[in-house]
């Protein structure tokens, strides 16, 4: 049986691993679907390729406090759908030739599904008939995650393709690729893919029916965050909250009926197409790891050390497959992790998850690092929270923005911010200086007094919300009435409570 130096499952992150300084191992490369993993073919790239487009066509719509009417943009879905997948699918295969060409000589690709046969045995279901077997000294685990489809009655189990009983879903994976654009969509589920896909759906002019079981939209971010835009994506579409799906069936007429039970009781909604976004599923339950011995907790995920090893000695794992951060920015710092612990196992490196960022880029965008307020009440942890509204800066002004806001949690002892939350006009990178500050341990005072502030840009919103927090001597002073009960110091200076 033929034996590699490395195993690679998964073409997503992982694929970054083989470099130069591996050019003398033999390398197996195992892929059962497209390279490039989930983000470059059914995730970030693509769904921000269509965000944009959507973005634009939102400020249209509603430039009416701008003193600006317009006609509304007419959408080629077609030619936006082509456009983007001509791209995406180009460096797919590009990325794919590169591992098989000529270039990578010292890689095998095995086209087709892993999976583990015994202590670092593994046997691949080769796409093109029969299979593949051999053993490894070392094997990265990469296989990412794949969208998660609830058994809802009535619902099949391939998205894109009719069930028995005609219903046809989508999912993340396939909504992309409809040949039209509908005039009605139901999108199930509250995260932040549902939220996405609501936004360039609503932009374009679809009908949009969220369905979620949750009180409010985003319920994982910050309670201010998840009520706030929760109150935002009800003046733009058909919010359906605390509701859960019974049943769906194919309309006589076309589309799909989906059954709900909410707040009021029972009810059907028809729509054309029907997008199942309920988060995604770690694909380490398909590779028989028990037969190698790695360990799964019970959410699914691959157990990793600080330094992504597995409990099992030269198995690794990264990205989807094993993190409690199903991010691409996550997955690449891991993959670099791996790269380095694999080239140096006598000084290994840790990854470094003490503050991981995260965005939503749906209208109003969100953004956010560290913790929550929910989350340190849970914690016994004292803090003191400021807010401030893009509204009550120039930059705000411009845009006549009445909804976004910055929240800043910080540490009453060492001034340094536990947790900040953003939403409003590109809060992904204005959060970034927020970011840098965290994780290379300022201030809230250095942040805000250490360095210019360009006037009048977005960012002065962050100005001013580390300003409106107290200085680190001050807290020790904040009278005990000034407390709830899990430690929030009500500031005078902050801004008024966000409306909902």
């Amino acid at each position: 049986m033929r034996n590699f130096d490395l195993v690679i499952i998964g073409t997503g992150s992982a694929n970054s691993i083989p470099g130069p300084e591996f050019d003398h191992w033999n390398i197996a490369v195992v892929e059962s679907g497209l390279f490039g993993g989930t983000c470059l073919n059914v995730g970030c790239i693509p769904t921000k390729m269509f965000v944009y487009p959507a973005d634009i066509a939102e400020a249209v719509t509603t430039a009416g406090p701008l003193n600006l009417t317009g006609p509304t943009p007419t959408v080629d879905w077609p030619g936006l759908r082509d456009r983007i997948f001509g791209r995406i699918d180009s460096i797919e295969a590009g990325g794919r030739e590169y591992r098989t060409g000529d270039r990578n000589p010292n890689v095998t690709v095995f086209a087709g599904h892993g999976r583990f046969t015994g202590d670092k045995q593994l046997t691949v279901d080769l796409h093109d008939g029969g299979t593949a077997e051999f053993t490894a000294d070392r094997v990265v685990i990469g296989a990412g995650s794949r969208a998660t489809v609830p058994p809802f009655p009535g619902l099949g189990d391939r998205p894109g393709e009719p069930g028995e009983n005609g219903v046809v879903f989508h999912t993340s994976d396939t909504i992309m690729r409809i040949d039209d654009l509908p005039a009605s969509i139901v999108i199930v589920g509250g995260g932040y893919i549902a939220a996405e896909f609501a936004h360039v759906f609503a932009s374009f002019g679809t009908r949009v029916t969220q369905i979620a079981r949750g009180p409010h939209l985003l319920g994982h971010h910050d309670a201010d965050i998840s009520v706030a835009y929760t109150a935002v994506a009800r003046h733009r579409y058909d919010v359906r909250t605390r509701t859960t799906v019974t049943a769906v069936e194919a309309a006589p007429g076309g589309g799909q009926l989906v059954h709900l039970d909410g707040p009021d009781g029972t009810d059907t909604v028809q729509a054309d197409q029907l997008l199942i976004a309920t988060g995604r599923t770690p694909n380490g339950d398909r590779l028989d790891l028990d037969r190698t011995g790695v360990a799964m907790d019970k959410a699914g995920r691959i157990v990793v050390d600080e330094y992504q090893r597995t409990g099992v000695t030269d198995i690794w794992a990264l990205g989807d497959v094993s993190s409690h951060y199903p991010l691409k920015h996550v997955a690449n710092a891991e993959a670099r992790t791996v790269r380095h612990n694999l080239a140096h196992p006598e000084k290994l490196v840790a990854t470094d998850h003490r503050f991981v960022p995260a965005a939503v880029f749906t209208h109003p965008q969100i953004a956010s690092v560290g913790c929550t307020q929910g989350e340190l009440v849970e914690n016994g942890q004292d803090f003191v929270v400021a807010q401030h509204r893009y509204g009550h800066i120039a930059a705000g002004w411009a845009r006549e923005d009445e909804t976004g806001f910055v929240k800043l949690i910080a540490d009453p002892q060492s001034g340094k911010l536990l947790g900040a939350h953003i939403m409003g006009p590109e809060a992904a990178t204005v959060i970034q200086p927020l970011i840098q500050a965290m994780s290379f341990g300022q201030t809230a005072a250095e942040l805000a007094r250490g360095q210019y502030w360009i006037h009048p840009a977005l960012t002065e919103v962050l100005e001013n919300a580390l300003l409106a927090l107290p200085a680190p001597l001050e807290y020790g002073e904040l009278d005990a009435a000034e407390h709830d009960g899990g430690g929030v110091a009500q500031l005078s200076n902050q801004a008024e409570p966000i409306e909902v």
